[in-house]
């Protein structure tokens, strides 16, 4: 039996879109439509972007313009048509407003454009305090046979019940959409999870391998960053990952039915 993207029932391919940030509101909603179309012509069955991709993240010193809800409303519409157009299901980082308060999120569009629903950043990093609102709540969301959770840069790095509570809850994937740049002066990786490296890779094979699931981390393009985009296997070993700095989208078949789950349903809740 095959998939429409011509692959065995049991695997499916995903596209981590690693490029760069964006540098106007404007242009992030042209990148992520880009990057959809190139994920269709790659066959692709869901695309994942980096943290608060639309309009663009708020910290790490850059320049972002108010949050504007009429600007989001017609971003996510222009981002649906595009995976309505590709026919490939997508995982948004944006931001929202509610009742005036901000938060980051991932939007996630079904393959015909229809919104499938956002899962909010729940366990904020410090830093991000005075800006945003913590949100509440986790859920899974589905696109054929694949059923999968988000969990949010600070969250997936150093929160694992994040991870746990959608692979309890079926997920077979994990994205881990997440913003990381270099600091001045500091290390620059050329190997994912090599040992000088920060902790944050070696988190990322935890959090596969402590759930027997897999596990995809998506970062932006740039000079020297400390982190990278990669796919990682239910088994904790690395699948793939893309070229520090290099924008590009990485691409990876993932086999369904090797993430079991087993760990996760093994460990009891506290």
């Amino acid at each position: 039996m095959k998939l429409k993207l011509g692959l065995p029932v049991n695997m499916f391919r995903i596209a981590l879109s690693n490029i760069r940030f964006p540098a106007t509101p404007a242009e992030s909603v042209t990148l992520a439509e880009q990057a959809i179309a190139q994920a269709s012509i790659e066959r692709a069955g869901l695309i994942c972007f980096p943290e608060c991709f639309v309009p663009g993240y708020r910290l790490l010193g850059k320049t972002v313009p108010p949050p504007d809800p009429e600007f989001l409303a017609s971003a996510w519409s222009a981002v649906a048509a595009a995976a309505a157009k590709a026919d490939l299901a997508v995982v948004l980082g944006t931001e929202r407003v509610v009742d005036g308060a901000l938060f980051i999120t991932a939007l996630v569009i079904h393959r015909d454009g229809t919104i499938a629903g956002f899962q909010d950043k729940v366990q904020l990093d410090p830093s991000e305090d005075a800006i945003y609102t913590p949100g509440s709540g986790r859920r899974v969301f589905q696109t054929g046979p694949l059923t999968f959770g988000v969990a949010i840069c600070h969250e997936g790095f150093r929160y694992p019940e994040t991870v746990r509570w959608a692979v309890r809850h079926g997920a077979h994937i994990v994205f881990h959409p997440h913003l990381d740049e270099a600091e001045p002066g500091s290390y620059r990786p050329t190997s994912f999870a090599d040992p000088a490296n920060t902790f944050h890779e070696k988190a990322v094979l935890c959090r596969a391998a402590e759930n027997t699931c897999y596990f995809a981390t998506v970062n932006c393009a740039s000079a020297g960053s400390p982190t990278t985009s990669a796919v990682v296997r239910p088994d904790g070993t690395l699948l793939s990952y893309q070229p520090y700095g290099k924008e590009g989208l990485l691409i990876a078949d993932i086999d369904i039915s090797a993430a079991t789950g087993l760990l996760a349903a093994r460990c009891k809740p506290v």
